[in-house]
């Protein structure tokens, strides 16, 4: 893939660039949306550029990449980039935009290294983009194939649904009365709203209803910033949108899904929104009568915050074989478990595939537990809400 004078100068200057790569996004972005503010407004997350995680996230899948292909010559790191190209193909993105990004991308380079990028280390790194880039836009088409479209869709809110004082849920028809596409249990849509500076800003939801419904849903957190600006998204979709209102919906992507063994065991692990996805798989589960073990496992502030609490019980009381395991950090009503999740008196079975939806630490220890019990690592997938940090610093 990777030629071999290209590998020999990436691999030694992936140190400088690694030490380099915060600066490098920073001024990237800087250049980027100096001359394209259409793209800021309209197609990147404001929030996540004004909390920097975009510019880590960026920063990380470049260099684990470039450090993936020096390692291994003959082999490309096929799932970090479908989980990207799912991403891109949920905001729309385009061949046309990867020329774009180079260009700012490699002026920056070249503004922060300085004389210490030569016209071959240039070439070395301008082969590694393209690799990644040609590499995005091949899986990019393919998935834009299969959806039969790359527009965006109105749908107009038939009901909304109070979970929590945090959470809504928001079920919506096509707003054209055109046949709904059916999705796989763990996917998600962009939704884009129109915010009051005028700026159509999207983010994903997974799809939290039951696959093969007439219509779609997805449920919704209600973002606070604390010390990062609020959620600007999840805040006007709380305030402001109700029935009869259109969103811009996508078609569904994502490759969180379930395999198809129909007597696989399961682990499903989640905590707070990440229940999300995990109530669109117990319900495909219970549709299709999986007859295999299912341990269903979720993580709350406490009974109140459990969103969809009422689906996660009845779906996993469908199956023929589940345990349902939840833990609340406080208020844990008999049959629940107080605390944070903790599998150390779960059993799991041999041969189990998890899939684990919430926060970065939750993940982290769930993942870690989960290979303790002899979970193998490439049975372990996950949801990241937001930019991918875990990929940005596991390169996986």
């Amino acid at each position: 893939m990777l030629t071999e004078q290209s590998a020999v100068t990436v691999r030694a200057t992936l140190p400088a660039v690694g030490a380099a790569i915060g600066e490098i996004t920073e001024r990237f972005y800087a250049r980027l949306f100096a001359a394209h503010p259409d793209l800021l407004r309209d197609l990147f997350n404001r929030g996540n550029q004004a909390s920097g995680a975009q510019k880590q996230a960026l920063a990380g899948s470049i260099a684990a990449f470039a450090t993936y292909l020096v390692d291994n010559p003959d082999q490309r790191p096929d799932a970090m980039l479908s989980r990207i190209a799912h991403k891109h193909a949920s905001l729309g993105v385009a061949p046309e935009h990867y020329p774009i990004v180079h260009e700012h991308l490699f002026a920056a380079i070249a503004e922060v290294l300085g004389e210490a990028v030569t016209p071959a280390v240039a070439a070395a790194w301008t082969e590694v983009y393209w690799l990644m880039a040609n590499a995005l836009i091949a899986v990019e088409k393919r998935l834009y194939e299969e959806s039969g479209s790359t527009e965006r869709r109105p749908w107009e809110v038939v009901e909304r649904v109070e979970e929590t004082a945090d959470v809504v849920t928001f079920r919506l028809r096509p707003a054209d009365g055109g046949p709904v596409r059916d999705f796989r249990a763990g996917q998600y849509v962009s939704v884009q709203v129109e915010l009051p500076d005028g700026a159509r800003q999207m983010r994903q939801y997974s799809l939290s209803g039951a696959p093969g419904e007439a219509l779609r849903q997805f449920s919704v957190k209600r973002v606070t910033g604390d010390d990062a600006p609020d959620g600007e998204v999840s805040n006007h979709l709380h305030a402001r949108v109700r029935a009869g209102d259109v969103l811009d919906l996508s078609e569904p992507y994502g490759d969180l899904v379930l395999d198809a063994d129909a007597e696989a065991p399961l682990l499903l692990a989640s905590a707070g929104i990440g229940v999300t996805p995990m109530i669109a798989m117990l319900a495909g589960l219970a549709a299709s009568g999986h007859g295999g073990p299912v341990t269903v496992v979720h993580g709350d502030r406490s009974p109140a915050d459990h969103a969809l609490r009422t689906d996660h019980e009845t779906y996993a009381g469908k199956l023929a074989d589940a345990s349902v395991h939840f833990f609340y950090e406080r208020d844990a009503e008999p049959g629940t478990r107080t605390g944070l999740v903790d599998l150390a008196g779960i059993a799991v079975s041999a041969g189990t595939r998890a899939y684990l939806c919430g926060p970065l630490p939750f993940m982290r220890a769930v993942r870690a537990q989960l290979i303790e019990k002899g979970v193998a690592p490439a049975d372990v997938h996950y949801e990241v809400f937001g930019p991918d940090l875990w990929l940005a610093q596991q390169g996986s």
